[in-house]
């Protein structure tokens, strides 16, 4: 064997050496921004997220009857107009039921406003009530409106359920985010364990974060839109100018909200189909951000709103959304035809069994 032979062989154990290290270093550098990140995430949404009970069935039995008490995530403190926001209202006895998620590749959210009028109106109604469905294996995001004025029957279980009709947006009056979310899964036979809340405030400081948000307003809702936007200046001091004309235009916060509050030029069906415009419009515009931009944004919306969602779950989903835009469908609930008004109190009354079970049928398929 030739030296040089030699020296060719003995260079190849050196090469292996440097390639093992530069991989090890890459890993390493790796694995450091994935910790680094996910801290970062875990230390900006610390203020965000509330701890809410899970419980099953057969423990449910077994928990104390006790005061109505609440806990939150982010600062309640302060009024609306210096940046806090109302507490999300728990109840201890209505703890929320652990149900089993029926399919491992959707998962089902539960998105409500609540119609309070300061920090401390907790105890309040909702005003929006949206079921957000992540479809992973096809890639689908299906947004549902649960109108607030279905007629349901309020409680924990089957077994709990009152004997008289109470309009869905009571629920979280009377029992809190537990006996709402009970509420729904029971009605509706869904599997429902998270929840994202806002109030007027911070609905309207995360369109302002995202630079605000497309809507084609129509001419004949201005007058109503900008009434609502008055009230919303006595509640906090906002200085968002009114709407001025109709076409597609970007409105800021307080804009968009007073436009989703709209009521009585149409019906409460557009109300709820206006919240989703909204809703989808925010999505939109914070899916085009870069990714420097998504970040700030995460940065800047720490504790706004109320979740029980940990970093880690937000993050999935909220990749999880942005993956199924493109495939974006609507609903509402309860469906034409499958419910009658009731006058006396006004409510919809509708035919629980045909609706849960196209309900189930549009979220994982007949």
């Amino acid at each position: 064997m030739s030296r040089n032979d030699r020296g060719s062989e003995g260079s190849k154990p050196r090469k292996k050496s440097k390639v093992l290290r530069s991989f090890v270093r890459v890993l390493a550098a790796f694995l450091g921004f994935a910790v680094g990140f996910t801290l970062y995430w875990f230390y900006i949404f610390g203020g965000t997220f509330v701890s809410v009970p899970v419980v099953s069935r057969e423990d449910y039995s077994t928990v104390d009857i006790t005061d109505s008490g609440s806990t939150t995530g982010g600062d309640v403190s302060s009024s609306w107009e210096d940046g806090g926001h109302t507490r999300l209202f728990y109840d201890p006895s209505h703890p929320i039921i652990e149900v089993k998620q029926k399919d491992p590749d959707i998962e089902n959210i539960l998105v409500f406003g609540i119609d309070a009028r300061s920090t401390d109106d907790y105890e309040c109604r909702t005003d929006s009530i949206m079921i957000l469905s992540v479809n992973k294996r096809d890639d689908s995001l299906k947004l549902i409106s649960l109108m607030r004025d279905t007629g349901v029957y309020l409680g924990d279980t089957k077994d709990t359920l009152g004997s008289r009709l109470n309009k869905l947006n009571s629920a979280y009056h009377f029992g809190g985010v537990g006996m709402m979310i009970n509420t729904i899964n029971v009605t509706f036979g869904l599997d429902i364990q998270r929840f994202v809340m806002f109030d007027f405030g911070s609905a309207s400081s995360i369109i302002d974060l995202c630079g605000g948000v497309d809507i084609d307003v129509k001419p004949e809702e201005l007058s109503h839109a900008n009434r609502y936007l008055d009230q919303m200046y006595e509640l906090d001091g906002n200085t968002s100018p009114h709407i001025m004309k109709g076409g597609v235009q970007t409105l800021d916060g307080h804009q968009a909200v007073a436009w989703t509050r709209i009521r009585y030029l149409d019906s409460d069906f557009v109300r709820a189909s206006r919240q989703r415009t909204v809703a989808t419009a925010l999505m939109k515009k914070v899916n085009s951000m870069s990714y420097a931009g998504k970040l700030q944004l995460l940065n800047d919306s720490a504790g706004v709103f109320e979740t029980n969602m940990q970093s880690v779950d937000i993050m999935r989903v909220a990749l999880n959304c942005f993956d199924c835009l493109d495939n974006l469908e609507e609903k509402r609930i309860p469906e034409d035809g499958l419910f009658e008004v009731q006058n006396d109190p006004w409510m919809m009354k509708i035919d629980f069994a045909t609706q849960e079970q196209r309900l189930n049928d549009y979220i994982w398929g007949e």
